[in-house]
């Protein structure tokens, strides 16, 4: 609401004992009451008072005194704390001593209670002369707290506190402000920087399964990711002019290579039905593929190249993007890491060594399109990276059961084209010491009757399932890099009992998964000392997950894992109780009694 008040007449001095200085009136003093009232009935008042003056130029005395803020732990930070305006009078403040009695008697009867309103030390309840609470119990003379209202538990209620430094995001590293190199080099998972000194950025897929559009490159970790977009939703990378630290300050230029797609059915993997007038295409990325040759802790070049193509509004585009990390002293395309041992995010090394040419491959599936294994490609291994894959394969109601197991079991070799995996990444296939030879386990046991099926649609013992177990042991370092070993590979099969099943409409045809798991399980490196019987004994009355009382919750209260009080008071008290205890044994001793007696005589 708005209100509005007019005057008929002059000013006047507002303090009557004020000397007439000026040839006119200074000012004006208005009160107004309003009233809130229901039914006859007055709920509230309020009383505004308003000195109006007359515009002139300040001439009055300036005080240069700075204002001096005493210690809030050890003094309150004021008087009347509801004092927030210098030179006036602060309604319903009844403590502040520029409001004069006949401004007081406007709020009187509407003061601000408790710490704000100037009872900044008030009588807590833990004082023995405070009668606050309403219940006190019988024992509150006992541990009641005799103190002057100067040392009360308000002091430091308005404490500011220390003000921390902010720190920078975690995504983005700050600028040197010295000259000179930025880097002596990456090491494995270091972040690849840019000129700019930023992240140098890649989409990859997260932890929930999207994929990131601006996510950073770890060095020395190959990854290859397929993100799905539409034109809609379709965003830019980072450009391929920006320039990437080599790792020791310097910067070098990507190569880029701009090809053209024309066969766009492999990435298309969805289309809508629109008209042709009034699709609307953009050329877009299709896949990008990095390759960064490296050597030592330094990135020499990096080769990309992208894959252009026409995006359509209503498609669903599965975007491509590979990194490969390659050493510059490589002579073929088979990636070795250097290192004696493997890192993980490499592919696992495979060799077929019975034959003339001993290039292998250990695969799981990788499936596209409606997940058919007949449309489905092959992926490798990666070191270090447990997965689960697979695909449905389509079975008639007629199958003929050997015949499906034949096949099931067919496919689930097709993964494993190899004979031996290299136990470390740098394996040669001249030296047969640095292989491991492939356990393979048979799918059906000689003593299994493996029956042909004497029911249509129902096929048991099915090797619907491909177990890989890799095992590995952690060797040693290098360059305070772990590196890792492969000791053993097993391959079993797990069978189940496959059933045709009608869907919507019941067809002739059904679907039955397969699937291969990798399973990487890390042991010892060398086999642990057993302990000996008193080590057992010692290592068991010290657990306490199998005794009800042990010694470490025992002394809990002495140790610093307890926070409840100062360590400096839990290690008196301890030392008090331990004192305790020991004057107690001692004069439990019946030579103490004679010594006692004897002293008494």
């Amino acid at each position: 609401s708005k209100l509005t008040i007019s005057f008929t007449r002059n000013l006047q001095l507002c303090l009557l004992n004020a000397t007439d200085c000026c040839t006119t009136p200074l000012c004006v003093v208005e009160t107004l009451q309003v009233l809130a009232c229901r039914d006859s009935v007055m709920l509230a008042r309020l009383l505004v008072q308003a000195e109006l003056y007359a515009n002139s130029s300040f001439t009055g005395n300036v005080s240069e005194n700075a204002t001096i803020i005493p210690n809030q732990v050890f003094q309150p930070l004021g008087s009347c704390p509801c004092d927030l305006t210098a030179g006036a009078c602060d309604i319903r403040c009844c403590c502040d001593l520029e409001c004069t009695p006949d401004l007081k008697q406007l709020f009187n009867e509407s003061c601000f209670t408790g710490v704000f309103g100037g009872d900044v030390n008030p009588p807590f309840d833990q004082l023995c002369s405070s009668q606050s609470m309403e219940y006190i119990p019988d024992w509150f003379p006992f541990l009641c707290v005799q103190s002057s209202l100067n040392n009360t538990p308000f002091l430091g209620y308005f404490y500011h506190g220390s003000i921390s430094t902010p720190k920078g995001p975690s995504f983005k590293i700050p600028l040197q402000t010295s000259p000179g190199k930025l880097f002596t080099g990456y090491s494995q998972g270091d972040p690849i920087m840019t000129e700019e000194n930023e992240y140098f950025t890649i989409p990859q897929q997260s932890m929930a399964g999207q994929c990131v559009v601006h996510a950073p490159v770890a060095h020395l970790q190959d990854f290859d990711v397929r993100c799905l977009t539409s034109l809609a939703s379709y965003e830019e990378g980072l450009p391929h002019d920006v320039r990437i630290n080599s790792g020791t300050g310097d910067f070098i230029q990507q190569n880029v290579v701009y090809r053209n797609i024309t066969d766009t059915g492999k990435f298309i993997t969805e289309s809508e039905s629109l008209p042709t007038a009034e699709v609307l295409c953009h050329n877009v990325t299709f896949a990008e593929h990095y390759t960064f040759i490296w050597k030592d802790k330094n990135i020499e070049q990096v080769n990309v190249t992208v894959f252009l193509g026409s995006l359509c509004d209503g498609e669903i585009l599965t975007q491509r993007f590979t990194v490969q990390f390659l050493s510059l002293e490589s002579t073929n395309t088979t990636e070795l890491s250097g290192n004696p041992g493997y890192q993980v995010g490499k592919p696992v090394r495979a060799a077929n060594l019975n034959a003339s040419d001993t290039s292998g491959s250990l695969n799981i599936w990788q499936p596209a399109g409606r997940g058919l294994c007949t449309s489905a490609t092959h992926t490798p291994v990666i070191f270090g990276l447990d997965s689960l894959s697979g695909c449905t394969l389509e079975v008639g109601i007629d199958e003929d059961c050997s015949l499906l197991r034949g096949n099931v079991t067919e496919r689930l070799n097709s993964l494993i084209q190899a004979t031996h995996i290299g136990k470390r990444d740098n394996s040669s296939h001249s030296d047969p010491s640095d292989w491991v030879e492939i356990i393979r386990l048979d799918p059906f046991n000689s003593d299994t009757n493996v029956g042909t099926g004497s029911f249509k649609g129902i096929c048991a013992d099915i090797p619907a399932n491909l177990n890989i177990r890799i095992i590995f042991a952690e060797v040693g370092a290098v360059q305070g890099i772990p590196q890792q070993e492969i000791l053993a590979v097993q391959i079993s099969y797990s069978t189940v009992i496959w059933q045709f099943q009608c869907g919507l409409t019941c067809e002739n045809t059904s679907f039955l998964p397969i699937t291969a798991a990798v399973q990487f399980i890390k042991v010892p490196a060398q086999q642990p000392i057993p302990m000996t019987r008193s080590q057992i004994n010692y290592w068991t009355e010290f657990d306490c997950n199998r005794n009800d009382v042990c010694w470490p919750q025992l002394f809990y209260p002495v140790t610093r894992f307890y926070t409840g009080e100062p360590y400096s008071q839990c290690l008196a008290k301890g030392l008090s109780l331990a004192f305790l205890v020991l004057l107690a044994a001692i004069m439990s001793n019946p030579w103490f009694s004679k010594f006692w007696n004897g002293c008494l005589v």
